[in-house]
């Protein structure tokens, strides 16, 4: 069950957003060997608005994520991509539907 999650608003800056497209289906890679993290979204909020909603059972594994290859790599090359720094929400889940 999922009782914590995480909220990430990615600004873009203009003409960076088929390579922001590109580095966030790419992630999709690296989070599936994460086993902590129950679910995770790489959405399009507008024209340069982006985001990544993901969960996890307990705030170890949302830790661990905040930790790794993906977080890590999206900080590297922030200041390229992003017109301003990750907004990341730390949430919790009060109810969710899942299926297995």
């Amino acid at each position: 069950m999922v009782k914590v999650g995480l909220f990430v608003r990615l600004e873009v800056k203009p003409g960076k957003e088929m390579d922001v497209e590109a580095f966030l289906r790419d992630g999709l890679a690296v989070v599936q060997q994460e086993p902590a993290t129950t679910t995770w979204y790489a959405i399009k909020l507008g024209p340069l608005s982006y985001g990544i909603f993901d969960t996890f059972p307990d705030d170890a594994g949302r830790q661990a994520h905040l930790t790794g290859r993906v977080a890590a790599a999206l900080m590297a090359r922030a200041a390229e991509l992003l017109s301003q720094p990750p907004a990341i929400e730390r949430i919790d889940i009060l109810a969710a539907k899942q299926s297995r």
